[in-house]
Protein backbone atom coordinates (compact mmCIF):
# COMPACT_ATOMS: atom_id res chain seq x y z
CA UNK A 1 0.00 0.00 0.00
CA UNK A 2 0.84 3.64 -0.87
CA UNK A 3 2.21 5.61 1.82
CA UNK A 4 0.59 8.78 1.90
CA UNK A 5 3.15 12.03 1.82
CA UNK A 6 3.15 13.98 5.09
CA UNK A 7 3.59 17.16 3.62
CA UNK A 8 5.07 20.09 6.23
CA UNK A 9 2.86 23.24 7.42
CA UNK A 10 4.34 26.47 5.32
CA UNK A 11 2.71 29.16 7.78
CA UNK A 12 1.45 32.25 5.46
CA UNK A 13 2.43 35.63 5.63
CA UNK A 14 0.29 37.78 8.28
CA UNK A 15 -1.01 39.40 5.39
CA UNK A 16 -2.78 37.13 4.32
CA UNK A 17 -4.91 36.77 7.11
CA UNK A 18 -8.42 38.29 5.66
CA UNK A 19 -11.06 37.27 8.77
CA UNK A 20 -10.74 35.32 12.61
CA UNK A 21 -11.39 32.15 10.69
CA UNK A 22 -8.20 32.49 9.05
CA UNK A 23 -6.19 32.79 12.02
CA UNK A 24 -8.06 29.50 13.52
CA UNK A 25 -7.33 27.75 10.70
CA UNK A 26 -3.07 28.51 11.10
CA UNK A 27 -3.85 28.57 15.03
CA UNK A 28 -4.83 24.44 14.27
CA UNK A 29 -1.86 23.90 12.19
CA UNK A 30 0.59 25.41 14.44
CA UNK A 31 -0.55 24.72 18.56
CA UNK A 32 0.27 21.46 20.15
CA UNK A 33 -2.44 19.08 20.33
CA UNK A 34 -3.06 19.99 24.06
CA UNK A 35 -3.29 23.49 23.80
CA UNK A 36 -5.24 22.84 20.14
CA UNK A 37 -7.80 20.82 22.28
CA UNK A 38 -8.31 23.20 25.38
CA UNK A 39 -8.92 26.10 23.01
CA UNK A 40 -11.30 25.08 20.20
CA UNK A 41 -13.37 21.90 22.53
CA UNK A 42 -17.01 22.89 23.73
CA UNK A 43 -19.34 20.76 26.41
CA UNK A 44 -20.42 17.65 25.06
CA UNK A 45 -21.60 17.47 21.58
CA UNK A 46 -20.44 20.97 21.13
CA UNK A 47 -24.17 22.00 20.15
CA UNK A 48 -23.78 25.34 21.41
CA UNK A 49 -20.21 26.28 20.63
CA UNK A 50 -21.36 25.78 16.83
CA UNK A 51 -24.60 28.13 17.36
CA UNK A 52 -22.64 30.99 19.15
CA UNK A 53 -21.86 32.06 15.62
CA UNK A 54 -24.75 30.81 13.52
CA UNK A 55 -27.13 32.74 16.38
CA UNK A 56 -25.68 36.03 14.29
CA UNK A 57 -26.83 34.71 11.00
CA UNK A 58 -30.32 34.55 12.50
CA UNK A 59 -30.37 38.21 12.44
CA UNK A 60 -30.46 39.82 9.30
CA UNK A 61 -29.73 43.46 8.72
CA UNK A 62 -32.12 46.66 8.46
CA UNK A 63 -29.85 49.02 6.47
CA UNK A 64 -31.31 52.74 6.27
CA UNK A 65 -30.24 54.68 3.48
CA UNK A 66 -29.03 58.52 2.31
CA UNK A 67 -27.39 59.09 5.60
CA UNK A 68 -24.75 60.77 6.03
CA UNK A 69 -21.84 58.44 6.56
CA UNK A 70 -18.78 60.33 4.99
CA UNK A 71 -17.35 59.94 8.89
CA UNK A 72 -17.86 56.80 10.76
CA UNK A 73 -17.20 56.84 14.89
CA UNK A 74 -17.25 53.38 16.18
CA UNK A 75 -15.61 54.89 19.52
CA UNK A 76 -17.51 54.13 22.82
CA UNK A 77 -16.86 53.42 26.57
CA UNK A 78 -18.03 51.05 29.05
CA UNK A 79 -17.86 51.29 32.63
CA UNK A 80 -15.94 54.43 32.79
CA UNK A 81 -13.37 52.90 30.24
CA UNK A 82 -13.21 54.38 26.72
CA UNK A 83 -12.52 51.76 23.79
CA UNK A 84 -11.96 52.17 20.06
CA UNK A 85 -14.76 49.55 18.76
CA UNK A 86 -17.63 48.48 21.47
CA UNK A 87 -15.25 45.11 21.78
CA UNK A 88 -13.26 44.00 25.29
CA UNK A 89 -10.68 41.42 24.98
CA UNK A 90 -12.54 38.57 27.15
CA UNK A 91 -10.92 36.60 29.95
CA UNK A 92 -9.04 33.44 28.97
CA UNK A 93 -7.47 30.82 30.96
CA UNK A 94 -3.74 29.65 30.23
CA UNK A 95 -2.75 32.30 27.33
CA UNK A 96 0.72 30.30 27.38
CA UNK A 97 -0.58 27.25 25.06
CA UNK A 98 -0.55 29.67 22.65
CA UNK A 99 2.42 31.70 22.86
CA UNK A 100 4.83 31.94 25.61
CA UNK A 101 4.35 35.84 25.56
CA UNK A 102 1.43 34.58 26.88
CA UNK A 103 -1.29 37.56 28.76
CA UNK A 104 1.59 39.75 28.39
CA UNK A 105 1.23 39.77 24.98
CA UNK A 106 -2.51 40.30 24.72
CA UNK A 107 -2.44 43.21 27.31
CA UNK A 108 0.16 44.81 25.43
CA UNK A 109 -1.60 44.16 22.22
CA UNK A 110 -5.01 45.89 24.08
CA UNK A 111 -2.96 48.84 24.55
CA UNK A 112 -1.97 48.94 20.50
CA UNK A 113 -5.13 48.80 19.27
CA UNK A 114 -7.04 50.64 22.25
CA UNK A 115 -9.53 48.12 23.98
CA UNK A 116 -10.03 47.05 27.35
CA UNK A 117 -8.56 43.58 28.63
CA UNK A 118 -10.23 41.12 31.19
CA UNK A 119 -7.48 40.05 32.85
CA UNK A 120 -7.94 36.27 33.70
CA UNK A 121 -7.86 34.67 37.40
CA UNK A 122 -6.49 31.54 35.82
CA UNK A 123 -3.78 32.70 34.23
CA UNK A 124 -0.25 31.14 33.18
CA UNK A 125 1.44 34.22 34.23
CA UNK A 126 0.90 36.04 37.91
CA UNK A 127 -0.81 38.92 38.38
CA UNK A 128 1.50 41.00 39.29
CA UNK A 129 3.15 40.56 35.85
CA UNK A 130 0.05 41.10 33.94
CA UNK A 131 -0.24 44.34 35.86
CA UNK A 132 3.39 45.41 35.28
CA UNK A 133 3.16 45.38 31.37
CA UNK A 134 0.30 47.81 31.33
CA UNK A 135 1.30 50.98 29.83
CA UNK A 136 0.63 54.14 31.04
CA UNK A 137 -3.36 55.50 30.96
CA UNK A 138 -4.03 51.60 30.03
CA UNK A 139 -7.50 50.39 32.07
CA UNK A 140 -7.83 46.65 32.77
CA UNK A 141 -10.89 44.59 33.68
CA UNK A 142 -10.56 41.64 35.69
CA UNK A 143 -12.63 38.03 35.65
CA UNK A 144 -13.02 36.32 38.80
CA UNK A 145 -13.38 32.59 39.58
CA UNK A 146 -14.41 32.30 43.25
CA UNK A 147 -12.41 29.51 45.59
CA UNK A 148 -13.94 27.82 48.17
CA UNK A 149 -11.09 29.17 50.43
CA UNK A 150 -13.00 32.99 50.83
CA UNK A 151 -9.53 34.30 52.50
CA UNK A 152 -7.89 34.19 48.76
CA UNK A 153 -10.71 35.13 46.62
CA UNK A 154 -10.33 38.41 49.22
CA UNK A 155 -6.50 38.74 49.21
CA UNK A 156 -6.97 38.48 45.09
CA UNK A 157 -9.42 41.05 44.82
CA UNK A 158 -7.47 43.29 47.25
CA UNK A 159 -4.34 43.44 44.54
CA UNK A 160 -6.76 43.87 41.42
CA UNK A 161 -8.09 46.96 43.90
CA UNK A 162 -4.48 48.80 44.79
CA UNK A 163 -3.78 48.42 41.26
CA UNK A 164 -6.58 50.27 39.70
CA UNK A 165 -8.31 47.92 38.60
CA UNK A 166 -11.98 48.92 36.76
CA UNK A 167 -14.26 46.40 37.34
CA UNK A 168 -14.46 42.82 38.71
CA UNK A 169 -16.64 40.37 36.79
CA UNK A 170 -17.16 37.36 38.47
CA UNK A 171 -17.93 34.22 36.51
CA UNK A 172 -21.08 32.54 38.06
CA UNK A 173 -21.48 30.04 35.10
CA UNK A 174 -19.06 27.18 36.07
CA UNK A 175 -19.97 25.88 39.54
CA UNK A 176 -18.51 22.58 37.65
CA UNK A 177 -16.60 22.80 34.09
CA UNK A 178 -18.40 20.68 31.41
CA UNK A 179 -17.26 17.64 29.85
CA UNK A 180 -15.14 18.85 27.19
CA UNK A 181 -14.10 15.70 24.87
CA UNK A 182 -11.55 17.07 22.84
CA UNK A 183 -9.62 18.49 26.18
CA UNK A 184 -10.23 15.14 28.22
CA UNK A 185 -8.47 13.28 25.79
CA UNK A 186 -5.46 14.81 26.76
CA UNK A 187 -3.30 14.35 29.56
CA UNK A 188 -2.47 17.79 30.64
CA UNK A 189 1.30 18.41 31.02
CA UNK A 190 1.70 21.68 30.28
CA UNK A 191 2.17 24.92 32.52
CA UNK A 192 -0.70 25.48 34.86
CA UNK A 193 -2.35 28.47 36.20
CA UNK A 194 -0.68 30.86 38.35
CA UNK A 195 -3.06 30.88 40.99
CA UNK A 196 -2.99 26.87 41.31
CA UNK A 197 0.63 26.50 42.51
CA UNK A 198 -0.20 25.41 45.96
CA UNK A 199 -2.71 23.07 45.18
CA UNK A 200 -0.64 21.86 42.71
CA UNK A 201 2.12 20.89 45.09
CA UNK A 202 -0.24 19.61 47.49
CA UNK A 203 -1.48 16.77 45.21
CA UNK A 204 -4.99 18.32 44.82
CA UNK A 205 -4.66 19.25 40.59
CA UNK A 206 -6.40 16.76 38.46
CA UNK A 207 -3.92 16.11 35.16
CA UNK A 208 -5.14 13.06 34.16
CA UNK A 209 -7.45 14.24 31.39
CA UNK A 210 -6.63 17.69 30.30
CA UNK A 211 -6.35 21.30 31.69
CA UNK A 212 -10.38 21.84 32.44
CA UNK A 213 -9.49 19.01 34.68
CA UNK A 214 -6.34 20.55 36.07
CA UNK A 215 -8.05 23.75 36.66
CA UNK A 216 -11.78 22.78 37.85
CA UNK A 217 -10.07 22.24 42.01
CA UNK A 218 -10.35 25.92 41.86
CA UNK A 219 -13.40 26.77 41.74
CA UNK A 220 -16.13 27.35 44.19
CA UNK A 221 -19.69 25.46 43.76
CA UNK A 222 -21.16 26.39 46.64
CA UNK A 223 -21.20 30.43 45.32
CA UNK A 224 -24.60 31.66 45.00
CA UNK A 225 -26.71 34.93 45.12
CA UNK A 226 -26.24 35.58 49.34
CA UNK A 227 -22.55 36.09 48.48
CA UNK A 228 -23.54 39.21 46.35
CA UNK A 229 -23.09 41.14 49.64
CA UNK A 230 -20.02 40.24 50.49
CA UNK A 231 -18.15 40.71 48.12
CA UNK A 232 -19.90 44.35 47.47
CA UNK A 233 -18.75 44.57 51.02
CA UNK A 234 -14.99 44.17 50.61
CA UNK A 235 -14.34 46.32 47.48
CA UNK A 236 -15.17 49.23 45.37
CA UNK A 237 -14.71 48.37 42.17
CA UNK A 238 -17.61 48.16 39.71
CA UNK A 239 -19.08 44.77 40.33
CA UNK A 240 -20.20 42.63 37.21
CA UNK A 241 -21.37 38.82 36.94
CA UNK A 242 -20.26 36.66 33.63
CA UNK A 243 -22.77 34.20 32.60
CA UNK A 244 -26.23 35.28 32.90
CA UNK A 245 -28.51 33.08 30.73
CA UNK A 246 -31.93 34.34 31.52
CA UNK A 247 -34.23 37.05 31.92
CA UNK A 248 -34.54 36.91 35.47
CA UNK A 249 -30.79 36.19 36.83
CA UNK A 250 -30.20 39.49 34.97
CA UNK A 251 -33.18 41.41 36.89
CA UNK A 252 -31.70 39.81 39.94
CA UNK A 253 -28.49 41.42 39.61
CA UNK A 254 -29.64 45.05 38.95
CA UNK A 255 -31.85 44.39 42.05
CA UNK A 256 -28.92 43.77 44.06
CA UNK A 257 -27.17 46.32 42.86
CA UNK A 258 -24.37 45.07 40.79
CA UNK A 259 -23.07 47.48 37.91
CA UNK A 260 -24.06 44.66 34.65
CA UNK A 261 -23.88 41.34 33.49
CA UNK A 262 -22.39 39.51 30.74
CA UNK A 263 -24.42 37.06 28.67
CA UNK A 264 -22.40 34.29 28.10
CA UNK A 265 -22.50 30.34 28.10
CA UNK A 266 -18.95 30.10 28.83
CA UNK A 267 -17.70 30.00 24.91
CA UNK A 268 -20.09 26.93 24.53
CA UNK A 269 -17.86 24.97 27.12
CA UNK A 270 -20.28 24.14 29.80
CA UNK A 271 -24.02 23.50 29.53
CA UNK A 272 -24.19 22.23 26.19
CA UNK A 273 -28.02 22.73 23.88
CA UNK A 274 -27.99 26.27 26.13
CA UNK A 275 -28.69 29.57 24.02
CA UNK A 276 -26.38 31.46 22.71
CA UNK A 277 -25.66 34.99 24.58
CA UNK A 278 -26.99 37.23 21.71
CA UNK A 279 -30.08 35.22 21.70
CA UNK A 280 -30.68 35.68 25.10
CA UNK A 281 -29.64 39.70 24.90
CA UNK A 282 -33.68 40.41 23.65
CA UNK A 283 -35.11 38.84 26.67
CA UNK A 284 -32.89 40.26 28.92
CA UNK A 285 -32.95 44.09 27.83
CA UNK A 286 -36.36 43.74 28.00
CA UNK A 287 -37.10 42.27 31.48
CA UNK A 288 -34.02 45.39 32.66
CA UNK A 289 -36.57 47.42 30.96
CA UNK A 290 -39.84 46.16 32.97
CA UNK A 291 -37.46 47.00 36.59
CA UNK A 292 -36.09 50.54 34.87
CA UNK A 293 -32.60 49.54 34.21
CA UNK A 294 -31.14 51.89 31.93
CA UNK A 295 -27.61 51.10 29.65
CA UNK A 296 -26.02 54.26 32.22
CA UNK A 297 -27.15 52.49 35.60
CA UNK A 298 -26.53 48.35 34.34
CA UNK A 299 -24.36 47.85 31.62
CA UNK A 300 -24.95 44.55 29.43
CA UNK A 301 -22.07 42.72 27.81
CA UNK A 302 -22.07 39.88 24.68
CA UNK A 303 -19.47 37.28 24.28
CA UNK A 304 -19.54 34.04 22.37
CA UNK A 305 -19.40 33.67 18.92
CA UNK A 306 -18.28 37.02 17.46
CA UNK A 307 -16.07 36.36 14.51
CA UNK A 308 -16.96 39.49 12.41
CA UNK A 309 -17.50 43.24 12.38
CA UNK A 310 -21.63 42.21 11.38
CA UNK A 311 -22.01 40.48 14.81
CA UNK A 312 -20.48 43.04 16.82
CA UNK A 313 -22.96 45.72 14.95
CA UNK A 314 -25.63 43.31 16.06
CA UNK A 315 -25.01 42.75 19.66
CA UNK A 316 -24.73 46.47 20.03
CA UNK A 317 -28.46 46.98 18.02
CA UNK A 318 -30.17 45.12 20.03
CA UNK A 319 -29.03 46.77 23.47
CA UNK A 320 -25.14 45.27 24.05
CA UNK A 321 -23.03 47.94 25.75
CA UNK A 322 -19.93 45.88 23.63
CA UNK A 323 -18.59 42.52 22.82
CA UNK A 324 -15.97 39.74 24.23
CA UNK A 325 -13.88 37.95 22.06
CA UNK A 326 -11.58 35.25 23.34
CA UNK A 327 -10.43 32.62 21.04
CA UNK A 328 -10.30 34.99 18.16
CA UNK A 329 -7.38 37.06 20.42
CA UNK A 330 -6.06 33.02 21.08
CA UNK A 331 -5.62 31.97 18.15
CA UNK A 332 -4.35 34.98 16.61
CA UNK A 333 -1.63 35.10 19.17
CA UNK A 334 -0.71 31.00 18.53
CA UNK A 335 -0.53 32.69 14.86
CA UNK A 336 1.52 35.70 14.73
CA UNK A 337 2.10 36.75 18.88
CA UNK A 338 1.47 39.97 19.55
CA UNK A 339 1.00 41.36 16.36
CA UNK A 340 -1.62 39.08 15.04
CA UNK A 341 -3.80 40.35 17.89
CA UNK A 342 -3.21 43.84 16.51
CA UNK A 343 -4.36 42.58 12.87
CA UNK A 344 -7.11 40.87 13.65
CA UNK A 345 -8.64 43.57 15.82
CA UNK A 346 -8.26 46.18 12.65
CA UNK A 347 -9.79 43.47 10.69
CA UNK A 348 -12.74 43.53 12.65
CA UNK A 349 -12.54 47.21 12.72
CA UNK A 350 -12.42 47.26 9.19
CA UNK A 351 -15.80 44.95 8.76
CA UNK A 352 -17.40 46.74 11.56
CA UNK A 353 -16.62 50.17 9.79
CA UNK A 354 -18.17 48.46 6.20
CA UNK A 355 -21.27 47.64 8.22
CA UNK A 356 -21.62 50.94 10.43
CA UNK A 357 -21.41 52.87 6.94
CA UNK A 358 -23.66 50.56 4.95
CA UNK A 359 -26.27 50.37 7.40
CA UNK A 360 -26.74 54.29 7.82
CA UNK A 361 -25.18 54.77 10.95
CA UNK A 362 -22.41 57.11 11.70
CA UNK A 363 -21.74 56.58 15.39
CA UNK A 364 -22.47 53.90 17.81
CA UNK A 365 -25.23 55.75 19.32
CA UNK A 366 -27.06 55.87 15.80
CA UNK A 367 -27.36 51.75 16.06
CA UNK A 368 -30.22 50.52 17.26
CA UNK A 369 -33.16 47.81 17.40
CA UNK A 370 -34.64 49.26 13.71
CA UNK A 371 -31.25 48.05 11.77
CA UNK A 372 -31.70 44.41 12.35
CA UNK A 373 -34.45 41.89 11.88
CA UNK A 374 -34.55 39.43 14.72
CA UNK A 375 -37.60 37.10 13.89
CA UNK A 376 -36.09 34.02 13.35
CA UNK A 377 -33.20 34.58 15.99
CA UNK A 378 -35.08 31.52 18.69
CA UNK A 379 -36.02 29.42 15.76
CA UNK A 380 -33.60 25.96 16.20
CA UNK A 381 -34.85 24.18 13.13
CA UNK A 382 -32.75 20.04 13.86
CA UNK A 383 -32.15 18.89 10.24
CA UNK A 384 -32.86 15.15 10.34
CA UNK A 385 -29.64 13.10 10.89
CA UNK A 386 -28.17 12.22 7.31
CA UNK A 387 -27.77 8.47 6.31
CA UNK A 388 -24.58 8.02 5.38
CA UNK A 389 -24.95 4.91 3.54
CA UNK A 390 -27.91 5.67 1.97
CA UNK A 391 -25.91 9.10 0.39
CA UNK A 392 -22.89 7.50 -0.01
CA UNK A 393 -24.76 4.31 -2.78
CA UNK A 394 -27.83 6.67 -3.90
CA UNK A 395 -26.98 7.55 -7.95
CA UNK A 396 -28.93 10.88 -8.21
CA UNK A 397 -31.29 11.76 -11.00
CA UNK A 398 -29.53 13.74 -13.58
CA UNK A 399 -30.75 16.37 -16.34
CA UNK A 400 -30.27 15.38 -19.94
CA UNK A 401 -27.35 17.94 -20.82
CA UNK A 402 -25.08 16.00 -17.77
CA UNK A 403 -26.00 11.89 -18.97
Amino acid sequence: AEVAEVVEFVKPPLAAMLNTFDFESVARETMEPQAWGYYSSGGDDEITLRDNHLAFQRITMRPKVLVNVRDIDMTTSFLGVPSSLPLYFTATALAKLAHQDGELAIVRAAKKVGVPYMLPTLSSYTLDEMLQVRQPGQEVFSQLYVNPERSRTQEYIGKLEAAGVRALFITVDAPQLGRREKDMRNKFTQQGSDVQGDDEEEGEVDRSQGATRAISSYIDPGLCWDDIPWFQSITRMKILLKGIQCGEDAVLAFKAGLHGCVLSNHGGRQLDTCRPGIEVLPEVIEALKEVGATKDNFSVFVDGGIRRGADIFKAVALGAAGVGVGRPVLYSLASYGERGIVRMVHMLQDELLMVMRLSGTPNVSSISAEHCITRNLADHIVPQPQDNLVQKTYMPLLPAARL
